[in-house]
């Protein structure tokens, strides 16, 4: 899922007296199943705790801690959380701004339809022109906002608000997404995914119906199993599966059946999504599915459908 650090938390030790026998045994069952998901033993990290007293968290000064120095001289909890690498932006690659929010502005400064949502890839400046994806429309930034404050610019990573003009409002809704005229988003109703299943009831079996949730949009979709993976190498154990139960890691082909938001813009577009693989950009290449209100699966996309 694109998840590569860890720090877990072991928390409410003091109800066992900060025994470090419980501990060990925690990390030791723990660090099996995460083994087991994927995660790597190296970049797993695991600090005892008392939340509600504030132990460890950021210092053990205080007398609850007595207990616990005896025999704990590691990091405290936020400086594990400080000593993580924290992941590049990519501020170098195209613009990639998925829309969360469709409003009108209500001040003098900040009026018209703006569009909100996080920037997940490069750089927007005002007077820039972007396109509107799915649909053959483009805007021109008016306005930046963020935190109430007007900027000429916003980078890969900041929640913004973004003021358009030359663009009627039909055409802007949740899941839309902007991006430069000279480097388009690829527009999908069929992709490759490898999902990893959660806790659920029901497998999934082949044509089996989901939902599928990419940033603010969901589109009910199509499930067809392709290989089954084992979740630490990654390595093939069975092709073309009849079903999909807990637990399971596979490669499975997702196709889009329609749209269940608002039909304000492109309606013969509405069973196509705007979409990159997670190699050429992990935010728009992550996708959840659901079934009767239940997450069942979440994935990366590995490759798309032309």
């Amino acid at each position: 899922l694109g998840v590569q650090q860890l720090v877990v938390a072991v928390n409410k030790l003091d109800n066992v007296e900060w025994s470090k026998d419980r501990f060990d045994e925690i990390v030791e069952s723990l660090g099996a199943f995460l083994t087991q998901s994927g995660f790597q033993t190296a970049k797993t990290t695991y600090a005892p705790v008392a939340g509600f007293l504030g132990v460890n968290l950021v210092d053990r000064s205080m007398p609850e801690a007595t207990e616990l120095s005896r025999w704990y001289t590691g990091p405290t909890l936020v400086e594990l959380l400080d000593r993580l690498e924290p992941p590049g932006r990519g501020i170098d690659a195209p613009l990639r701004f998925p829309v969360t929010n469709v409003f009108r502005g209500q001040t003098a400064t900040s009026s018209g339809f703006a569009v909100a949502g996080r920037i997940c890839s490069g750089v927007v400046q005002v007077g820039e022109r972007v396109r509107v994806l799915p649909g053959d429309e483009s805007a021109v930034i008016k306005i930046i906002e963020s935190d109430g404050e007007s900027l000429p610019w916003a980078a890969a990573g900041s929640s913004v608000h973004l003021y358009l003009s030359g663009i009627d409002p039909i055409h802007l809704s949740i899941g839309s997404v902007l991006c430069p005229p000279t480097s388009l988003v690829p527009i999908v109703s069929s992709f490759v995914a490898q999902v990893i299943l959660f806790d659920i009831q029901i497998p999934l079996t082949i044509g089996a119906s989901v939902e599928l949730f990419h940033h603010a949009r969901n589109i009910p979709a199509t499930i067809t199993p392709l290989e089954i993976l084992d979740r630490v190498s990654g390595a093939v154990i069975k092709t073309n599966p009849r079903v999909l139960s807990k637990g399971m890691a596979a490669k499975a082909r997702i196709t889009l059946r329609g749209s269940t938001i608002s039909e304000s813009s492109a309606s013969s577009s509405m069973a196509k999504l705007p979409l990159e693989t997670f190699k050429t950009n992990k935010d728009m290449g992550r996708v959840l599915l659901r079934r009767n209100g239940e997450t069942v699966a979440a994935g990366i996309v590995l490759s798309i459908d032309t």
